[in-house]
């Protein structure tokens, strides 16, 4: 009896061996990069030059892309974020990962089953004790419920459930990773959709300039004012310029079949499909940059990490409990009659009551080689989690740097794209007064188209790294009313 009641006592006290899971603390580290970020970044003229400002601790909104001022952008981030199948694939896994916990929950509960039978049956009459006895067939009907509980007393029970409510929030965690990279997808096809036709209006124009000149070129050749060779040598350079605008086409049905996919839309349906300009963004002017001690709390893949190693925590708790007993107690009751009409008739009750004991005493060391097991692995996922953080902290920081050299990069290519400009405004006036070489003039034009292409690529490059950074900050999940369920805020 004295044994018994410890038992109950443990059982009731809701003791768990194993550890307990302790949260990682924050890194003691107080910035993302070594240099000292400065207030703001420079301004240059024209599309993509705002100069922005980081604000330290701003908070990131949940639909942070809306701040790039575009319709057709959040027009089609909509349409993605409800008829993608990667978002439905992860609130699938997320509902079966909960389902599976609900499932496993009931286990801490005790369990009824109810039970009707029927049976034929003829004992023979050895076993009765009386082999010469002969006995008729007779019908046996049998009804009875059945309770069985498990004492959970070592907690393996609960830290199963444990692992598996680490799983579901894992799953959340993976869903807000899926949301987060769908949106920076559309954002980066969409800026590189703007790119692409900057970079093809831009060739156009240099292509409307370069014809204008051979047409010239070809009459002062008629009229015996310059040699053929710089007739050739225009029309190679026109050739040259024309090569660059089917590769940028090429580029540019690709990206639009990407959008097309990204939002559950075959690739043939990309018609329907906004047209992106970089001229229709614009430069959010205030970037926000979470503090290093809540950034590791905002990170979908951080917190999924996380989550592993709690469950990795939780697996190691199984593992010993199966080092210790485990308790089960059973009791039926029920009626037996030969007639079915007998049954819960006086004296047709039958009963019992049960209790079972299962001590490890012998497996080869199997039970503590699992235990060690489990506790490597809660070492490896500890490990793993540490790179995650090591890896999102490098993301910030390196797009944190970006977005200063970047704005310093558009500017010195603002200043070369209207030197090369003036440059090819005198070659052309110079040319046609004879005052200069037609090499002098091709040379301006090639400077000028490249300085064009690369101006549109820079335009491009802070709109993207402005993207990149609200990505590599969370993208403001748990500010959105309703995030992924089950997954916590904390």
């Amino acid at each position: 009896m004295r044994l018994h009641a410890a038992l109950v006592a443990a059982a009731l006290a809701g003791c768990a061996v194993g550890p307990d899971y302790r949260r990682p603390d924050p890194p003691a580290v107080a910035s993302y990069t070594a240099e000292a970020l400065p207030a703001g970044t420079a301004g240059a003229p024209g599309v993509g030059g705002t100069a922005q400002r980081f604000v330290s601790g701003g908070e990131i909104p949940s639909r942070w892309w809306e701040l790039f001022r575009s319709k057709a952008l959040d027009r089609w981030i909509h349409e993605a974020l409800a008829g993608s199948p990667t978002l439905v694939a992860a609130e699938a896994t997320l509902r079966r990962a909960q389902e599976v916990r609900s499932a496993r929950s009931g286990e801490l509960l005790p369990s009824v089953d109810g039970t009707v039978s029927a049976s034929r049956q003829k004992p023979s009459g050895a076993s009765l004790g009386v082999p010469d006895a002969q006995i008729n067939p007779f019908t046996l009907y049998n009804a009875s419920v059945e309770v069985s509980y498990s004492l959970d007393m070592f907690g393996r029970t609960r830290r199963e459930l444990e692992a598996l409510q680490a799983q579901v929030d894992y799953q959340g965690f993976q869903r807000e990773g899926a949301y987060l990279t769908l949106a920076s997808n559309i954002v980066t096809a969409a800026l590189q959709e703007a790119s692409l036709r900057g970079q093809m209006q831009a060739t156009r124009d240099i292509l409307a300039t370069q014809e204008e000149q051979l047409a010239l070129i070809e009459k002062q050749f008629e009229l015996g004012g310059i040699a053929r060779t710089d007739v050739l040598a225009q029309r190679a350079s026109l050739a040259q310029s024309r090569v660059a605008l089917p590769l940028l086409e090429k580029r540019l049905a690709q990206t639009r079949h990407l959008l097309a996919v990204l939002a559950g839309r075959f690739p043939g349906e990309a018609a329907d499909l906004p047209e992106f300009h970089l001229e229709d963004f614009r430069l959010p002017e205030e970037l926000p940059v979470s503090l290093p001690s809540s950034f590791v709390r905002q990170r979908p893949d951080i917190r999924s990490s996380e989550e592993l190693l709690h469950a990795a925590s939780a697996a190691v708790g199984v593992a010993t409990a199966n080092l210790y007993p485990q308790i089960t107690l059973s009791a039926r009751y029920g009626t037996e009659a030969a007639q079915i009409g007998d049954l819960f008739h006086p004296g047709t009750a039958v009963w019992g009551v049960g209790a079972g004991l299962l001590q490890p005493i012998f497996h080869g060391g199997a039970l503590e080689a699992t235990r060690r097991a489990e506790v490597a692995g809660f070492d490896l996922a500890a490990a793993q989690y540490r790179e995650t953080v090591l890896q999102a902290f490098r993301d910030v920081a390196d797009v944190l740097r970006a977005l200063e050299y970047d704005a310093l990069t558009l500017k010195a290519q603002s200043d070369a794209e209207a030197a090369a400009r003036d440059t090819l405004d005198i070659a052309n006036r110079q040319v046609r007064y004879g005052a200069t070489s037609y090499l002098s003039l091709l040379n301006a034009q090639r400077q000028y188209h490249l300085a064009r292409i690369l101006l549109v690529q820079a335009q491009a490059s802070r709109f993207a790294d402005t993207a990149a950074l609200f990505q590599a900050l969370g993208g403001g999940w748990w500010n959105r009313e309703h995030p992924s369920h089950g997954v916590s805020r904390r």
